[in-house]
């Protein structure tokens, strides 16, 4: 996966950059020249995934899937988590307060001055 990914981030860089469809040797030459190596395999099937294909296209369909995706799991997050608890089940405990605290309060500030509150 991970090496798909710098295939990936690769070739949307060099559509980034102008050039409409990169080769599969300019792809290999952006990730060499960042220290990556380049796994032949992946990079054969990316490239054949992606002819024929606008990369603004595809990316603009899984924008729009993983919008989909998310709208659905928010909606069913209230459900799960909106559960009763089970009959005699412990109650929960409530979680105490904590005060924010001023790290300069009566100190030195960073400045030399004779507190924190940038007087």
């Amino acid at each position: 996966f991970y090496g798909n990914m710098k295939l990936i981030a690769a070739y949307a860089l060099l559509v980034v950059a102008g050039k409409e469809a990169p080769t599969a040797e300019e792809v290999t030459a952006v990730v060499t020249a960042a220290g990556g190596e380049v796994d032949e395999e992946s990079l054969t099937a990316l490239m054949g995934d992606l002819e024929g294909k606008s990369i603004h296209e595809l990316l603009a369909k899984g924008e729009k899937d993983l919008k989909s995706c998310a709208g659905a799991a928010s909606a069913a997050a209230p459900a799960a988590g909106g559960a009763a608890p089970a009959a005699g089940a412990a109650p929960v405990a409530e979680v105490a307060k904590v005060e924010e605290v001023d790290a300069l309060d009566g100190g030195m500030d960073m400045f030399g001055g004779g507190g924190g509150g940038g007087d």
